[in-house]
């Protein structure tokens, strides 16, 4: 597996009440190992790394990345 060292940041804001935040695992099986819930106006500054391949977001949330912004769930 590869180092991931230096993963990219990203930022999620959340819009509403009750966004959730799931870190999906790396590897052969994809499988969720984190969740944090949000409550509007919260923000969460997170970390690609050797566990976490992808995130999901479920509810209405900014995200923002070096690839710039998106909102969720609108």
């Amino acid at each position: 597996m590869e180092n991931v060292q230096n993963g990219d940041y990203f930022v999620v804001k959340a819009l509403d009440h009750g966004v959730q935040v799931i870190g999906l695992t790396r590897g052969q099986d994809t499988r969720f190992h984190h969740t944090e819930k949000l409550d509007k106006g919260e923000v969460i500054i997170a970390q690609f790394t050797d566990h976490t391949s992808a995130v999901k977001i479920r509810g209405k949330a900014e995200i923002i990345t070096k690839h710039g912004k998106i909102e969720s769930g609108s």
